[in-house]
Formats: structure tokens, C-alpha cells, sequence
């Protein structure tokens, strides 16, 4: 699939789809604003109501989903770019008051997500952050099942008219933390002490992404070595990155997209975003055995660092997460050495409309707005 720029657009969570976690006219033109990037990614999506760990998140099951996803589709489209739709389940990053029913969290044990919030309504009904609740193992088959409500997904996206799929497999949620050597404690086919068993679940929704989608239309999102959302840290990380770099190679995934791990806090309002990347050495195993292209996501603010990181001949495309929510027109900023704005952090995940989201000027507006002044 031929991109236009090696600049992605990082999925990123903004809370401003309409109840029943349906987008709409709103996200449209925020996503269509910002299609001069090479590839967008558009903010996680749960795959079912039990895979709900944040409220105001969007979803792909429903039907009236499909059709809002479609608003936005269509607007990139006619804008000439490129979107894929990231997709999760978030596991036990969840909370009860999230549920179908108020049941647990899913999990794959039952240790609990001891350091990690979720934002959820508390026991008065207000939204806030609050302490994932405790889950409840999942059962063999019930992890089998979650791979055909995946497919299923993935079927409503392409519907949905998006180019392609991106699976979340990173920042602690449920498909990381199968892979985790250390928490990961089944005794079944989806775990244990071999690596084969720990990504299987992964690799099955792999194959039925790309079944659904093609070859060339899926991507994954894997953040080794990360220990956010109070993940483990894992001392077999290094081998079950280069083994998934084999399999989804075999597979025809379009692409890894690589991040190295939030700073480690209690939720997503509170992390970190600092620079921070995978040891180039294991960087370079990952090159040598994956035949896709490779994002680097960790952090990047300026076109300096995002032109020496591709320099180093080890990564394709330059992911940029909060750079974006300022600067509709990242990439022609970026390409012409003009100043980038910065927008208010209150602004992130609020319910205020447009204000911190489609409300800021191309910068070429802004100079117009300037002379014409």
C-alpha cells in the first residue's frame, strides 16, 4: 500500500464519540483535518462490550458503530489519505461498572492490575479514575470464541471502509498480557512456560485479520520490554519479540509498529510521554527478520529526531501521537520547518466538542490570519 509521507498519525484516545460509543460527524472532520499524514491510526476501539476498560471509548460490534466509522472513512478518503483502525481488548484493565451485567474484568489469571487506573464511574456514579477491578480467569474457550468476535471486528472495519486494521498488542492490555512470561501462569494451550502457547492467541487473531482483510492490511502494536499498566517486566521479552517478528513476517503483516513503553503511572492521563526507544542492536534483529515495514513510535516531537531515527536505516515510518492533536497539518509543518503549536492537556479526553480537537487552525491559515490582521 503506497503512503504519501513516512509520517503516521498514532492512534490516540480523545472521548469524543457519541453515546453508545458511536463516532460521529465530530470525529470525522477531526480525522479528515489531519489526512496529509502517510498512514492514520485511529484511536483504539473496543472489539465488544467486555473489552471496555475506559469509558467514551468507541466500538466496532454494533452495526450503528459501522455506520459512524463510515462518516470517517469517508472524509479521510476524500481528503486523499490513508487510515487504518486500531482495535483492543483491553482484559483485566477493566473495571465492573464497565461491564455487560457489572461482571468482572477478563482476564487471563486473576492477579489483578494492582498499580493501574481505568476511567470508569465510581461507586456514586461519577466518572473518574479508579483502581481496575479484579478479573476472572478466562476459560480455553472462551479465549477461542474472543478470537472469532475479533473476526468479526475485523469484517465490520473493512466494511467500515477502513484501509486496513491495526491490533493492539501493546501497553499492558489483554494480548500482552498473555504474552507475559511472568504473568501469564496457564497451564492451557493459550500459556505456560512456552513462548508458542503465550502469543498464541495473538497469532490466531493475526490469521484472522488477515483473512478478513488481505495480506498488506494488518498491522501490530507491540511495546516490549514496556511495563505499563502494571505489566511485569518480562526477562523472555527479547525472544518472544524476535519469534512474533518471524510469524507475523509469514503471515504478510503489513507492519510492526514499535513502542518502547509509556513512563510507568497509575493511568494514561498521568503517563509520560518522553522519548524513549528499543535498544538499536535488538532493533536490528527485528529489521533482519521481519520483511515488513517497521513504525517507530516513542515520543517524537520534531522533525530532527524523526529524520535521525529513519536515518538509522532501521525503521520505515515515524509515528507521532500528541504533536497531532495541535497540528492538523503535522506533516506539512514538519516538511516545511514551520513552528508547531502546543494544545492544553486538559483538553485531551473531555467532553468540550470541538475545543482541543478540531479547533485549531492549519498554519497556513494562521499566517493569512496574521497579514490580513
Amino acid at each position: 500500500m503506497p503512503l504519501k509521507n513516512r509520517i503516521v498519525m498514532a492512534p490516540m484516545t480523545r472521548t469524543r464519540n457519541s453515546e453508545g460509543d458511536i463516532p460521529n460527524a465530530l470525529m470525522a472532520t477531526y480525522y479528515g483535518q489531519r489526512a496529509s499524514a502517510g498512514l492514520i491510526v485511529a484511536e483504539a476501539t473496543d472489539v465488544s462490550p467486555s473489552s471496555k476498560g475506559y469509558a467514551l471509548t468507541p466500538g466496532i460490534y454494533a452495526d450503528v458503530q459501522r455506520q459512524g466509522w463510515r462518516l470517517v472513512t469517508d472524509e479521510v478518503h476524500r481528503n486523499k489519505g490513508t487510515i487504518f483502525l486500531q482495535i483492543w481488548h483491553v482484559g483485566r484493565m477493566a473495571h465492573s461498572s464497565l461491564m455487560p451485567n457489572g461482571e468482572a474484568p477478563w482476564g487471563v489469571t486473576e492477579q489483578r492490575a494492582e498499580h493501574s487506573d481505568v476511567f470508569a464511574h465510581d461507586a456514586d456514579g461519577k466518572l473518574g479514575y479508579i483502581r481496575a477491578g479484579k478479573p476472572r480467569r478466562l476459560e480455553t474457550d472462551e479465549v477461542s470464541a474472543l478470537v472469532g468476535t475479533f473476526s468479526l471486528a475485523f469484517a465490520h472495519a473493512r466494511q467500515a471502509g477502513f484501509d486496513g486494521v491495526e491490533i493492539h498488542a501493546a501497553n499492558g492490555y489483554l494480548f500482552e498480557q498473555f504474552m507475559n512470561s511472568v504473568l501469564n501462569t496457564r497451564t492451557d494451550r493459550y500459556g505456560g512456560a512456552r513462548m508458542e502457547d503465550r502469543t498464541r492467541f495473538l497469532l490466531e487473531v493475526v490469521d484472522a485479520a488477515v483473512r478478513e482483510l488481505g495480506p498488506g492490511r494488518v498491522g501490530v502494536r507491540l511495546s516490549p520490554f514496556g511495563t505499563f499498566n502494571s505489566l511485569p517486566a518480562d526477562p523472555q521479552a527479547e525472544q518472544t519479540l524476535l519469534y512474533l517478528a518471524e510469524q507475523l513476517g509469514r503471515r504478510g503483516v503489513a507492519y510492526m509498529h514499535l513502542v518502547y513503553q509509556l513512563m510507568p503511572s497509575a493511568n494514561m492521563e498521568s503517563a509520560e510521554f518522553k522519548e524513549h526507544h528499543i535498544d538499536h542492536a535488538v532493533l536490528a534483529k527485528v529489521r533482519a527478520a521481519f520483511p515488513g515495514s517497521i513504525i517507530w513510535c516513542g515520543g517524537f516531537t520534531s522533525r530532527e529526531g524523526a529524520q535521525a531515527a529513519l536515518d538509522t536505516g532501521l525503521v520505515d515510518l515515524i509515528a507521532f501521537g500528541r504533536p497531532y492533536i495541535a497540528n492538523p497539518d503535522l506533516a506539512e509543518r514538519l516538511a516545511h520547518g514551520w513552528p508547531l503549536a502546543e494544545a492544553d492537556r486538559s483538553t485531551y479526553y473531555t467532553r468540550r466538542g470541538e475545543v482541543g480537537y478540531t479547533d485549531f487552525p492549519a498554519y497556513r491559515a494562521d499566517s493569512l490570519a496574521a497579514v490580513a490582521g
